[in-house]
């Protein structure tokens, strides 16, 4: 007969655990080293007063300019869509300050306007092109949703959502292809952050280290749906990461904090590492369009991120505090009013384009 199994009472010493020794304790308590190179933590920008007066001023002549643009449109001047950059000014003057105009490429959808005033191009061409005429920076083709501007650079305005994302990448490679040392700067919203092609171009950018830094300006709503109801990573610089594409988060109402975070996504790029992806968190406070009512939010908080968060505010109390004067900053108030005016003015009295203008720029060569 076979004698019955016995209990494998030594199994029980082999399983019990030793007391863990303070070494293991102390290196339990140290990070993970991450599996791959990331940039250096962005710092603020230190800018000298100049440069601070600077941004200010870029800033208050894109408030400006959007806040005509709305007035004109109110008056049928402006037809078609128009979407205001009003809360977002702080986004555009902090990172295109950091290009190098005629080198570096940029690239955005259709709330375009603040993008090409950072870029230094002149009001008035690009009043004219909203209004539609032949002095337009687009002969008045394009209206407010697809400028374009081969001197700066500046390679529009799209109207379809998500597709100057697949354009950036195209001029990332051009860059990279021609060794002319430029980067691409491609802008997409928190809307357009689900599109498909979106991903499709952050594999390849990847894959072939493309110097582009994709921008997500994150203004809460995309066109009236909030981020955090139609996005199951609303962490949105995070959406890189599957790729290896690293990603950081800016306050995007602080342009010295999203310059800071320029200067480190410009140097990640020109050193050849390859795309990187910024999330700046900002707030329109207009509506998506000038035909939205904004009915998805209450003025409150629009109100609320006003007196909070203001770009432009929170600039104007850190020049105070530098010995900037009341009288040093109503002036400059005075001449950018100036330039908005003549801006329009200039618009307002631009002839519109030729009917023959209709049959340029549509198919190049003969079938």
């Amino acid at each position: 007969m076979a004698k019955p199994a016995q209990p494998r009472a030594a199994a029980k010493k082999t399983t019990a655990r030793a007391p863990a020794s303070s070494t293991a304790k102390a290196s339990a308590a140290v990070p993970p080293v991450p599996n791959r190179e990331r940039p250096a933590e962005p710092q603020r920008y230190e800018a000298t007063k100049e440069e601070m007066l600077e941004f200010y001023r870029q800033m208050l002549l894109i408030r400006r300019f959007e806040e005509k643009a709305g007035q004109l449109y109110g008056l049928g001047l402006i037809g078609g869509f128009c979407h205001l950059y009003i809360g977002q000014e702080a986004v555009a003057v902090g990172l295109q300050s950091a290009l190098e105009v005629g080198k570096d490429s940029v690239i955005t959808g259709y709330r375009d306007h603040g993008h090409m005033l950072a870029y230094g191009i002149d009001p008035k061409v690009i009043m004219a092109e909203l209004t539609g005429r032949a002095a337009g920076i687009s002969r008045g083709k394009g209206g407010s949703m697809h400028m374009f501007s081969v001197e700066h650079r500046f390679y529009g305005g799209h109207g379809i959502v998500g597709a100057q994302v697949s354009l950036g990448a195209g001029l990332a490679f051009k860059h990279k292809y021609s060794g002319d040392g430029g980067v691409a700067m491609a802008y997409f919203g928190d809307g357009a952050a689900n599109q498909g092609q979106v991903y499709e171009s952050f594999n390849m950018a990847e894959l072939w280290k493309l110097p582009i830094i994709f921008v997500i300006e994150n203004n809460q709503y995309a066109m009236g749906t909030s981020v955090n109801r139609a996005s199951s990573e609303d962490q949105l610089y995070r959406r890189g990461e599957s790729f290896r594409i690293p990603g950081i988060q800016v306050d995007g109402m602080d342009v010295l904090a999203v310059r800071g975070a320029a200067e480190e996504a410009v140097k990640w790029v020109r050193d050849g590492k390859g795309p990187i992806l910024l999330e700046l968190k900002t707030y329109r406070y207009r509506g998506h369009s000038m035909s939205d009512p904004a009915k998805y939010r209450s003025r409150e908080e629009v109100q609320s991120v006003r007196d909070k968060s203001d770009p432009i505010d929170h600039l104007k109390k850190e020049l105070e505090a530098l010995g900037v004067t009341e009288d040093d900053l109503r002036k400059l108030e005075k001449d950018i009013r100036a330039i908005v005016t003549e801006a329009a003015d200039f618009a307002e009295q631009s002839p519109e384009p030729e009917l023959d203008e209709l049959h340029t720029d549509v198919l190049v060569g003969q079938y």
